[in-house]
């Protein structure tokens, strides 16, 4: 058993060795930024009766149906469940990347017997001698152990690269879960304002219909023309013609709502067949500038870690100049009768330490080198971008934002002013001042200003959703959760 002490060895040798690491060590990159965005003064100024925090920000509409439907979304959404599975993955990947900085260990135990045939040339050999036993044994037990010793920090890149991963993958898994709140949010929305144009569009038939009753009327007393009752009628078709569009556009929303929520279309459309006002954008608190983006947002997150994770791979592959060291060792014990398997004679040792070297495959390192640093790269113009991409979306949302709402009070007072002018007209025609023509143009103008401002209203709405997932809103990055309904539930699995 002499072996066993030199084996020992080895063991503290071999991790005296593996203290360095060769590669490029991990920095962040430094981006400037400006401390706020172009449009946050006019954000900030923005009248709203109440202001949503970004953690939770869809409770700021008001809307308890909504925050119910954003809730259920994050438990059932199918895209949630495929970022989740992809933790599973990263982590598994980053067991393995562990399991190959420790020793492995296995044991090893077999039992054979065998009779050996006279007619071969060894047989015949073998037979020919005094007392020979055509019968045999053999029997074995070991245990053995390996370990490559990681002394250029080959393998120690190679967990560092899974430990990027991994933590890219959790807060893939936000990112996502975060897409799926300002997604339903925005699908309600749509849903409520096609609703409201519907509503407009029904109502303005209605008092349509109502003319063309009181034209033909009057076309029946011969009081008025045959022109005037067809173009009252004209006029009602142009309007019923909306409808159908509107219907068509409501289906599709309702059923894009079901998929959001991971169900089958037209599982959620009787609790939003009644039609309710769109809600109110709220103010929005803490906006924050464009370097609070970096830390706020999930798939900056995500895009960062991947960068880290290429960089770490640089190390690994630049790890195949060196030469590689394994130690090794066996105990056990064999013999050819199973009475004597653990007598003193049967037992057997062995350690090694074994070196490999890619000496004559340096252009292959070379070219792995080159792929790492080329990904490297890649990773890092991609973050950068991303960055970019990501304050340009907030500099849209918010000019959206204060766009719409200021075309919405516009259109606001434009409607009070055609109902007006339209009740006006009316009177007049009936009082025989002006024509028909007037009445129908009237008409025209209250429907058009009507429907564009509750197209502004959704917009409005819409784009404050799109304020707050572009500024990263929904999680509380210093816990690194989303607020919701079970919201963490991934990350604990994790």
């Amino acid at each position: 058993m002499r072996t066993l002490p030199a084996f020992s060895s080895l063991l503290t040798a071999g991790a005296l060795l593996g203290g360095c690491a060769v590669g490029p060590d991990y920095q962040a990159p430094e981006l400037a930024s400006p401390a706020q965005f172009m449009s946050s003064p006019a954000v900030n100024q923005r009248q709203s009766a109440t202001a949503a925090d970004l953690v939770a920000w869809w409770q700021g509409f008001g809307d308890p149906l909504m925050t119910h439907f954003i809730t259920k979304a994050l438990d059932q959404n199918l895209d949630i469940a495929q970022a989740s599975a992809r933790i599973t993955q990263s982590r598994a990947s980053l067991r393995s990347a562990n399991s190959a900085l420790l020793p492995a260990g296995n044991v090893s135990a077999q039992a054979a017997q065998a009779h050996l045939s006279v007619e071969t040339p060894q047989g015949r050999l073998l037979d020919s001698t005094p007392n020979f036993d055509r019968d045999g044994g053999y029997y074995e037990a070991n245990l053995g152990a390996s370990w490559e010793i990681d002394v250029f920090g080959g393998l120690r890149r190679s967990r560092e690269a899974a430990v990027a991963e991994y933590t890219a993958s959790r807060a893939g898994v936000a990112a996502a879960r975060l897409s799926v709140a300002a997604q339903t949010a925005d699908t309600y929305l749509t849903i409520r304002g096609l609703q409201t144009r519907l509503a407009i569009a029904r109502e303005q038939t209605e008092t349509q219909r109502r003319l063309v009753s009181t034209v033909q009327l009057q076309f029946d007393a011969g009081v008025a023309a045959e022109l005037q009752l067809q173009q009252a009628k004209g006029a009602l078709s142009q309007i019923e013609a909306s409808v159908p569009v509107l219907e068509a556009a409501l289906d599709s929303a309702m059923n894009a709502f079901d998929v959001l929520l991971g169900a089958q279309p037209g599982t959620h459309r009787i609790e939003l067949m009644a039609p309710a006002p769109i809600p109110a954008a709220p103010a929005i608190a803490n906006a924050g500038g464009p370097a609070d983006l970096i830390r706020r947002r999930p798939d900056l997150i995500v895009a960062e870690r991947r960068l880290a994770a290429s960089n770490a791979r640089i190390g690994a592959a630049i790890s195949g100049y060196y030469p590689k060291f394994s130690l090794s060792g066996l105990v056990g014990t064999a013999t050819t009768t199973s009475g004597h398997l653990f007598d003193d004679g049967a037992n057997q040792a062995q350690g090694v330490l074994g070196l490999r070297w890619r000496l004559f495959d340096f252009g292959r390192v070379d070219a792995e080198i080159s792929n790492a640093r080329g990904r490297n790269a890649e990773a890092l113009a991609s973050y950068k971008l991303s960055v970019l991409r990501a304050s340009e979306e907030v500099e849209d949302a918010f000019s959206n934002l204060v766009k719409r709402e200021a075309q919405q009070q516009t259109l606001a007072g434009g409607e009070a002013s055609l109902t007006r002018a339209r009740d006006l007209s009316m009177a007049a025609y009936k009082g025989g001042v002006v024509s028909l023509i007037e009445v129908l143009d009237a008409d025209s103008r209250l429907l058009a200003t009507r429907d564009a401002r509750a197209q502004a209203q959704t917009e409005a709405a819409r784009a404050a959703i799109a304020s707050f997932r572009a500024l990263g809103g929904g999680w509380d990055p210093e816990s690194g959760r989303t607020l919701s309904a079970r919201a963490v539930q991934g990350s604990k699995q994790s």
